[in-house]
């Protein structure tokens, strides 16, 4: 399920291999590894989950979810820590988390609870998302175009799914890039060409192409620009 998720881990190996393992999953991911900048990061940004450890520098996991939930933020927060007394439990999700992991865990299980709590935090009517004859159920996260299945991967489905919640918009390689991959675009990877020339095969496999390339603007879902268009 493509979603933007924040990740608040200290331990830089733990959460490399959560930011890899989400990114695996078609997830664009951030990841903070202090309080203080778990802070900043949460007031910047609308995240559709945040994993949250509990024993941080500076501020710990459960002063920034209590403060995060004073300031209004309803982004769903797994807190993923060692604490795994009942009594640490109930601190938690008394302090405002949806759910909570103990270390350690298994990595499928806490895919599977993102998962469900992206899932929950979604109105129903947007579990869907559709363009013309291609559609993409985010739960299932199962696409297809004209009622055939489709197989992309994991990051070509979330880069299908954020052209689907954007059609008939230009947009530039470093949007797609920021929100897909959660980080700047450097103007000299082609990995986003790439990933948009495996798409393109996917789709046209069962119908005419629909992601034009506009030519120093960036990417459209759409039919191609007219000329004015192209070159305002």
């Amino acid at each position: 399920m493509a979603g933007r998720v924040l990740v608040i881990e200290d331990d830089a190996s733990l959460a490399r291999s959560i930011v890899d393992g989400l990114s695996d999953e078609g997830f664009t991911v951030s990841h903070v590894a202090d309080g203080d900048s778990a802070r900043e990061t949460l007031r910047a940004g609308e995240w559709d989950l945040v994993i949250l450890d509990w024993w941080l520098p500076g501020p710990d996991g459960l002063e920034v979810l209590e403060g995060y939930r004073r300031e209004g933020g309803n982004s769903p927060v797994l807190f993923l820590t060692a604490r795994d007394a009942v009594s640490d439990r109930v601190r938690g999700l008394d302090g405002g988390a949806d759910d909570y992991l103990c270390k350690p865990f298994a990595f499928d299980e806490l895919i599977a609870r993102a998962r469900a709590l992206i899932r929950r935090g979604r109105p129903a009517e947007v579990m869907t998302l559709s363009y013309r004859d291609v559609r993409v159920d985010l739960a299932l996260q199962k696409a297809e175009r004209a009622g055939h299945p489709l197989n992309p991967t994991a990051k070509e489905l979330a880069l299908l799914v954020f052209f689907l919640r954007h059609p008939d918009e230009i947009l530039s390689r470093g949007r797609i890039y920021g929100h897909v991959w959660g980080e700047d675009y450097d103007f000299a990877s082609n990995t986003l060409d790439v990933h948009i020339k495996e798409l393109r095969r996917t789709l046209e496999a069962w119908g005419p192409r629909l992601i034009q390339t506009v030519r120093g603007r960036g990417y459209l879902l759409g039919d191609p620009p007219l000329p004015a268009e192209e070159h305002p």
